[in-house]
């Protein structure tokens, strides 16, 4: 099989792409503007990189379109303070970018595997989120966090017209709060637009204020990156047809947690690293209002879970890596991170 994956240095392209070299043998064809966390994958001849723009290169990529099997567009802002930002800049990445390949797509008749998100379920009041059967659910246009969610979920809305009537083949999976090595730049984190796990990594590191927005009370389930990928590579090999046309939740039910919550198990199991366990000062959890952190345009969202009945039966699939292992994982990775300077040995 041949894989287009467009994003591919992002946190699910080459977490997936490793995944893929390790244990098939499967050809990937993927892009990005950088390769730094591509590591050997960069060596193996089932692998072919190309450093690129999805806006620029879009005659490589209708090359490739026509020559894989299956394509994924990983290509997205899904940062939350960018959402308020830069709104103008997400739609025209999240859904401009993304539709001009979908189209290619149905053009040629390819399988599409689509990264949704379960930011399209909202402020959707059920306790859990069913991908079939919830209410996608968003708030005012005023509030301009909103963009980002309306811009998947119209895109989930056009692919699933073109699969229904017969001009391409998909399956769209929507991850739920996925955390591991390499989730997000440490660099982005401390300029403070990065996402919450490694927002909170970044703090720790640096001895700054974890702040909770509005207290942290918003409670999330958080899914460790090769629980995630076990799943997809089950919707990649697609056996007897199950996830043709289908919409699929990826997340852990079980590991949820408020960010408060968070903030002091991450705080915990800094505080217990072997290398931090005498540092004397740690960052203090803090509290702030939304409106001071995002901007005006922002609005949250309480509770996050996901039903994943579906997973279960389609991909006999089931998470198994607990919260604070989850954690830990994510946290110790990145730290080994910190103290290492990539770009300096020879890859291959």
């Amino acid at each position: 099989m041949k894989i287009l994956i467009l994003g591919v240095n992002g946190f699910i392209g080459h977490h997936l792409t490793n995944r893929i070299l390790a244990t098939t043998d499967w050809r990937v064809y993927g892009m990005d503007l950088s390769e730094d966390r591509l590591e050997s994958a960069l060596c193996n001849p089932r692998f072919q990189f190309l450093e690129g723009d999805i806006a620029i290169n879009r005659e490589w990529i209708e090359y490739h379109v026509k020559k894989c099997d299956v394509i994924m567009p990983l290509v997205a802002i899904a940062t939350p303070k960018l959402y308020v930002e830069d709104p103008i800049g997400v739609y025209n990445l999240d859904f401009e970018m993304n539709l001009n390949v979908v189209k290619q797509c149905v053009k040629y008749r390819k399988r599409v595997v689509f990264p949704s998100t379960s930011e399209v379920y909202g402020a959707c009041p059920d306790p859990e989120f069913s991908e079939d059967e919830s209410f996608l659910v968003v708030g005012p246009i005023q509030k301009e966090r909103w963009i980002y969610s309306c811009c998947k979920q119209l895109l989930d809305r056009v692919i699933y017209a073109y699969g229904t009537r017969g001009h391409l083949e998909f399956t769209l999976f929507r991850p739920f709060n996925w955390i591991g090595p390499r989730l997000d730049s440490l660099y982005a984190a401390k300029e403070g637009s990065s996402r919450v796990v490694t927002q909170f990594i970044a703090e720790l590191l640096m001895r700054r204020p974890i702040t909770l927005v509005d207290g942290g009370r918003q409670k999330r389930c958080f899914t460790y990156v090769d629980d995630g990928i076990a799943a997809l590579m089950k919707i990649l090999a697609n056996k007897d047809d199950r996830c043709r046309n289908e919409i699929i939740n990826i997340g852990n039910p079980d590991n949820e947690c408020s960010v408060a919550e968070l903030a002091h198990l991450m705080k915990k199991i800094f505080m217990d690293h072997p290398d931090h366990r005498r540092d004397g000062e740690y960052s203090e959890i803090t509290e702030v209002a939304a409106a001071e952190y995002y901007g005006k345009g922002y609005q949250d969202i309480y509770t996050r879970k996901p039903s994943i009945a579906k997973a279960r039966k389609l991909l006999d699939w089931e998470p198994a890596i607990d919260l604070e292992t989850s954690l830990t994982k994510t946290i110790y990775s990145f730290l080994e991170e910190n103290e290492t300077h990539p770009g300096t040995e020879d890859r291959c």
